[in-house]
């Protein structure tokens, strides 16, 4: 099972696209797909058209001592397309902070792997979603992953928050004593624009060879399919979008 975390330390970049969309691709190609959503936004949930009061991960933080496999599957939700399933949020994931400090805080950053851990023979792929915000479960996304994919926007302000998420990757992977493979996957791009244009020419001259050759556009059927509440890759199979996202699995050799 292989543990792919999607973040970025900026929101409104395409995190919550790029899972859904990476996900409908790789259960089309017959893989086993758990989305897990680890932002008190619930945004990835709330688009799967999900109730966030309805079993969720917080609930399998509360009782992190007490967790079992039995318990873990419980709280998966199937989603009506083969091969694709959820770890939904809820906003109360906002507190984990507060628990941990109320539960005496050892473990809090390695939850959500030993919750992987128990479901190892049950998907080929689990994508995670990410707050923007510093913290817990930011850590415990990047603590269990396997490869990280960094969507950035392609414009300036986006650049920041690629460098301050770049640093909170090293500290984590420091304390880890472990390097993470990461990917920057320019996302929003508007080759119309001279400001999108800099931006990625930027990207690709500070980071090289980790900038993937495929670019994100802009494409108004992700909004389409957001609003329609199903993976981009069923509702617009041929939009820019999906086949920018295609090729990249492609490129990455997960995809024939």
């Amino acid at each position: 099972m292989q543990k792919w975390t999607v973040a970025n330390q900026k929101g409104g970049v395409g995190k919550t696209t790029t899972v859904i969309t990476l996900a409908g691709l790789l259960a089309e190609a017959g893989q086993r797909v758990l989305m897990v959503d680890m932002d008190p936004q619930a945004s990835l949930t709330q688009y799967l058209g999900q109730n966030c009061e309805l079993p969720h991960l917080f609930g399998l933080f509360r009782d992190r001592q007490d967790l079992n496999a039995e318990r873990v599957r419980q709280t998966l939700v199937t989603l009506p397309w083969v091969g694709m399933s959820l770890l939904a949020a809820s906003p109360l994931l906002a507190t984990v902070e507060k628990l941990g400090a109320q539960q005496g805080g050892m473990g809090m950053g390695k939850v959500l792997g030993d919750i992987l851990q128990m479901l190892e023979n049950d998907f080929d792929r689990v994508l995670i979603d990410t707050s923007p915000t510093l913290g817990v479960l930011l850590v415990n996304a990047l603590a269990c992953a396997d490869r990280l994919i960094l969507p950035v926007q392609t414009e300036f302000l986006a650049l920041k928050g690629l460098e301050r998420m770049l640093r909170t990757l090293g500290m984590v992977m420091r304390s880890q004593q472990r390097d993470l493979p990461y990917m920057i996957l320019p996302t929003l791009y508007d080759k119309r624009t001279l400001a999108s244009q800099q931006c990625l020419q930027q990207l690709r001259q500070t980071y090289g060879e980790a900038v993937a050759t495929v670019v994100i556009g802009i494409d108004t059927r992700f909004r389409d399919a957001s609003q329609a509440g199903v993976p981009p890759s069923l509702f617009g199979a041929h939009s820019r979008g999906v086949q920018a996202y295609r090729e990249w699995l492609q490129q990455q050799g997960e995809l024939p």
